[in-house]
């Protein structure tokens, strides 16, 4: 009686002593891997397109440098299935830190790439490719940090905790939009647009230095250790001359249909997110619309993002108690009601009803996004989690994030801003769709497989 007692005081102190440390690196790591990410958005809506696609009309060059940001949406499939693979092999932990010194480096190389005026057209071509790079360190990182949290979490929390992954990604716009707010307020326009843009961009190597410490600073939690332990023991076991296949592959035959409503259920998510922290910094800047300043619009969607952390936080912890799918389809019908809304308001150009249009927005899809890292991560079997809910994950990146400020641009410059609203409301009647195909999880025993 005495011993069992010890170890099941020993497993409550577990969630309440490490957890936060877990939940704490997660979130750390992952606000600094989405800054670099959204440093991208940032450039592309504001210097990109005269610094890089300067040949071409303010239009285009926009549709331009918005279809390079799309790149790294592309090559998020393909780390998540890198990435993951060897996350299975070498470790979580170590792929971990390979993933943020790639996104660190392709950063910082973006800051000090020569614009179209010093190399021509090599230098959008390169611009392309470490996006492509930032877009693979992005897909490999998601899952491993997410997995990180929710399998260490007690049932019960699953949700709340696995927030503190998914809050990364608006702390990583409020991080990019003060580093873009600073260094406007400190140099002139001329200078922003000729190489204050730059340092945003290089400073990601003294952030990548933190988060690598953090991570080489955290212990693989039990779940992993006995998921490789496990995969050591197999592979000394020969059965039946077959080899194991590889999880990427294994999730694909197993899980198909899963797979692909999991991307459906995250199309709202990324239509409407990368709609109101990228597009609508040129929608909100143009001279023909709101016409608000730089840092006015970047200031909006600063205050709204630090908005979607606390949504994000209320909806996982409602979805602890009452089930992920309900807070969900409740976010996705919200988020296209809301997208009649949002630019009406912003046309105002009173700074105010813009941060409560962008607010309320980026809100609702915090309640969405709050709760997915435990829905993804419990509608899939240990052995296949992290390439299971990566390769959901990024395909609903492509699917509905990659050209979502491309296609609005062009619904807007071509017929006119109701429709980008109209787009918004149909990624998230799809959304709604996918969700209430799927089962409820939030009851789901992660020890189990298949």
């Amino acid at each position: 009686m005495g011993p069992q007692s010890n170890t099941n005081a020993d497993a409550n102190e577990a969630p309440t002593s490490s957890m936060r440390k877990v939940a704490l690196t997660a979130l750390a790591g992952t606000s600094i891997e989405w800054y670099d990410f959204f440093l991208y958005a940032t450039a592309a809506a504001l210097v990109f397109p005269t610094a890089f696609f300067p040949d071409s009309s303010p239009t285009v060059g926009l549709i331009l440098s918005f279809g390079s940001f799309a790149f790294g949406f592309i090559a998020r499939p393909v780390g998540g299935i890198v990435f993951g693979h060897f996350g299975d092999r070498i470790g979580r932990k170590r792929t971990l830190v390979i993933a943020l010194m790639l996104m660190g480096v392709a950063s910082t190389l973006i800051g000090l790439l020569p614009t179209y005026a010093t190399i021509g057209i090599a230098a959008p071509i390169l611009l392309c490719v470490l996006r492509f790079a930032q877009g693979l360190a992005i897909g490999g990182q998601w899952g491993g940090a997410m997995l990180l949290v929710t399998e260490s979490a007690p049932a019960s929390q699953r949700g709340y905790y696995g927030a503190f992954a998914q809050a990364g990604a608006p702390v990583g716009v409020i991080l990019a939009n003060l580093a873009f707010i600073a260094i406007s307020a400190s140099v002139s326009e001329e200078a922003f647009m000729s190489w204050g843009w730059r340092i945003p961009f290089i400073s990601s190597v003294l952030l990548i230095g933190i988060s690598m410490y953090v991570q080489l600073h955290l212990e693989d939690t039990e779940a992993f250790q006995q998921l490789q332990a496990s995969q050591a023991e197999d592979a000394e076991q020969p059965q039946s001359n077959k080899r194991p296949r590889s999880p990427i592959i294994e999730a694909v035959v197993r899980y198909p249909g899963r797979i692909m409503l999991a991307a459906g259920t995250f199309l709202s998510v990324q239509v409407a997110f990368y709609i109101l922290i990228g597009f609508v910094l040129a929608y909100g800047s143009d001279p023909d619309g709101a016409a608000l300043s730089r840092s006015e619009i970047l200031t909006a969607v600063l205050i709204a993002s630090g908005c979607m952390v606390v949504a994000q936080f209320l909806a996982a912890s409602y979805s602890d108690r009452n089930g992920r799918r309900g807070i969900f389809m409740l976010g996705a019908i919200a988020t296209g009601a809301w997208a009649f809304a949002l630019f009406p308001l912003i046309d105002t150009g009173n700074f105010w009803l813009i941060v409560l249009a962008i607010s309320v927005g980026l809100s609702t899809v915090g309640m969405m996004y709050g709760p997915q890292a435990a829905f993804f991560t419990e509608l899939f079997s240990t052995e296949v989690r992290y390439s299971g809910a990566s390769l959901g994950y990024q395909l609903g990146a492509i699917l509905g994030g990659a050209f979502a400020p491309t296609i609005a641009t062009i619904l807007w410059k071509q017929y006119d801003i109701f429709w980008v609203s109209v787009y918004i409301a149909i990624a998230s009647a799809l959304t709604l769709l996918c969700v209430k195909l799927l089962s409820e999880t939030y009851q789901n025993d992660l020890t189990s497989t298949g």
